[in-house]
């Protein structure tokens, strides 16, 4: 098996977990590439003896059979986003905060090495968005949490109006309009009072932020259909960001049509564990916190 990593650099720990990682790798007799990032954080260090497993990104994805991504849950949405065309399994090695998305961490790592040993993983293969922004030059948009459109750094609500199938839903001003998958679902969705949703569910949710207008709640529709959403502002424009990771400034007013990718991605779970206990680890569920 050849594992691709990809590390966020930006974390100061990475190589001394990637380091850790590889030892592991090596223990179960893998092949390993490295992305070419590392060397920001590797100048000056002998740890790699052959530099041949350094690749360019898009090298280390074409060659490797799972990619691994450390970091956090921003970091793995961003390789989500790098490999998502090359229909290869990503796993999460979690250095961050929640990690979420990150089912791994460099204590439990070797539960992924064991279980592809014995083949007793799975691949769970999550929805993901994509659109384009029509006005003006057009803009292709791709996420696997969430695309977003708000207001950006002005003061000022935006008015949006909702189409689905061509079918005209409501028009409402706020802050902004979250869609988000059921990946997405425990992300910003979540802190809008957005519905947990199953991933293994095929729909899309629409969670307003706050939204002039006690009548307007969230809703969620299956993911075949197609939503156009036309923004208007007083201001000269706003902004959409795909997954938190990149942020495009759009004129106003605007058109932007998204639906379901063709592609899905893939991420490598262990089937010991579940999503329903992954929810009550992660977000404390069931936890009496007065108890401590």
């Amino acid at each position: 098996m050849k594992f691709g990593i990809i590390p966020n650099t930006s974390k100061s720990e990475s190589l001394e977990v990637l380091k850790k990682l590889i030892i592991k790798i090596k223990k179960y007799d893998h092949e390993f590439f490295i992305d070419e990032a590392i060397k920001k954080l590797s100048l000056n260090n002998d740890f790699f003896e052959d530099n041949r497993c350094i690749l360019s990104t898009e090298q280390l994805i074409i060659k490797s059979d799972i990619i691994i991504s450390i970091g956090g849950d921003g970091t793995m949405l961003n390789t989500a986003f790098e490999t998502y065309k090359y229909n290869k399994p990503l796993a999460g090695l979690n250095i961050g905060k929640l990690g979420f998305l990150a089912e791994f961490d460099i204590n439990n790592i070797d539960e992924l090495f064991t279980a592809i040993s014995n083949n007793d993983y799975e691949i769970h293969e999550r929805i993901a968005l994509e659109g384009e922004i029509i006005s003006g030059e057009k803009t292709n948009l791709f996420a696997v949490n969430d695309i977003v459109i708000d207001k950006g750094p002005y003061p000022k609500m935006i008015k949006l109006s909702i189409e689905i199938d061509g079918n005209y839903v409501t028009t409402f001003t706020a802050d902004g309009l979250i869609l988000a998958t059921p990946t997405g679902s425990t992300g910003y969705s979540l802190s809008t009072g957005g519905p947990v949703v199953s991933p293994k569910a095929g729909v899309i949710t629409l969670s307003p932020i706050s939204p002039h207008t006690l009548t307007m709640r969230h809703l969620v529709i299956p993911s075949e259909q197609k939503i156009s959403i036309k923004v208007e502002s007083s201001i000269p424009s706003v902004q959409i960001n795909c997954d938190g990771q990149r942020v495009i400034p759009i004129d106003s007013p605007n058109l932007i049509r998204i639906s379901k990718s063709e592609k899905k991605i893939k991420l490598i779970h262990i089937k010991k564990n579940n999503y329903f206990e992954i929810l009550r680890r992660k977000l404390m569920w069931g936890i009496d916190l007065r108890n401590d």
